[in-house]
């Protein structure tokens, strides 16, 4: 059933929409089928994981795992527990009585809570769409340390952006080469004990601002605005990220400084049935970590869903029998005639 059929059926209502088919999105409609629960999955394409050539940080694989061949099992799985997964762009998300409307262009879906896992944009380097994307199937681009610094261990490394972020960036790899060096997409921005520290650790930082990325043959070549030309076996750009939170602060939802998307101990916002995962909520950018969170937060959907059925059923129960009792007087004679 695809998307514009539901948008017409004004009684279909998901118990939960998933906006985002990452690894988190796809964890939480996992859970949510195996709780019997009614899921869509609606993902714009383009997340970060898809672009990963090969993770070895998963747990139970060993030899790795490209990041489409994770997405592609995760959505087989998610399909094989009832949960649709549909391509498309969430463009509107609002609140209603029964919980909210999802919009995608002309069409409105319908659910009782929404999970948002939209993760963040990277921001890159400046060079060509298509030279970038190449160099990241590749790893001459790399993105998290802390996902390949080992695989990057004994090369040439470079990490662009010369700020504090990019020297903490460049003092984790160091442990994984003795030839590190930090470069400034723009003009540098590092403070006097940044400084010392870097160069303590055999860091060199270079403060003539880049002015340009390509890649030769194995290398990344990186040409700086004073005509020097550097060569590099792999670059990490530190240059931070935007989370992709616009849908959820439209709705009430409070985040942090950084834009990132605040949630409780269950993963829920402060809008009330509104849960985040993964890159858009504060924390470590990591596959195991949000995958984590969507299992605490499909769990929470569920109890939450189960305690409303409930009420409701109290209440009903309650209601049908007040409906069936006699009046006052009715039962006032009938005890006379006893």
């Amino acid at each position: 059933m695809d998307t514009v059929a539901l948008a017409s059926q004004p009684h279909e209502i998901s118990d939960c929409i998933v906006i985002g088919g990452g690894p988190a999105g796809l964890t939480a409609a996992i859970y949510l089928g195996r709780f019997l629960r009614k899921c869509m999955v609606i993902d714009a394409g383009g997340g970060r994981a898809r672009s990963i050539p090969r993770s070895h940080n998963l747990p139970g694989f060993p030899e790795g795992i490209g990041g489409a061949e994770l997405l592609a099992g995760m959505t087989r799985q998610a399909e094989t527990y009832g949960a649709i997964v549909r391509h498309g762009t969430v463009d509107r998300l609002a609140l209603t009585e029964d919980g909210f409307s999802v919009g995608l262009g002309a069409s409105m879906l319908a659910a009782r809570t929404v999970v948002m896992a939209t993760g963040v944009f990277n921001h890159r380097p400046i060079m060509p769409d298509k030279m970038h994307d190449d160099a990241l199937a590749r790893a001459l681009l790399r993105y998290c340390p802390i996902c390949d610094g080992f695989e990057a261990k004994g090369m040439k490394i470079a990490v662009l952006g010369c700020d504090r972020h990019g020297a903490a960036e460049a003092e984790f790899l160091r442990p994984y080469s003795a030839q590190i060096t930090l470069l400034a997409q723009r003009s540098p921005d590092l403070e006097w004990p940044d400084e010392v520290r870097l160069n303590q650790s055999g860091i060199e930082t270079i403060k003539d601002a880049v002015n340009d990325i390509c890649v030769d043959g194995n290398q990344i070549v990186v040409r700086l605005r004073g005509g020097r030309e550097l060569s590099f076996d792999t670059l990490y750009p530190a240059l931070g990220s935007t989370p992709q939170a616009q849908l959820a602060t439209g709705i009430g939802a409070d985040v942090n400084d950084l834009g990132c998307i605040l949630t409780d101990a269950h993963q829920q916002t402060s809008v009330p049935g509104l849960y985040a995962v993964g890159d858009v909520v504060e924390g470590l950018d990591q596959i195991s970590v949000a995958t984590g969170q969507a299992a605490k937060a499909a769990t929470a959907i569920h109890n939450l869903l189960r305690e409303r059925a409930q009420r409701f059923a109290t209440a009903h129960a309650a209601s049908s029998s007040q409906s069936t009792r006699p009046p006052e007087a009715a039962r006032r004679r009938l005890h006379l005639k006893t």
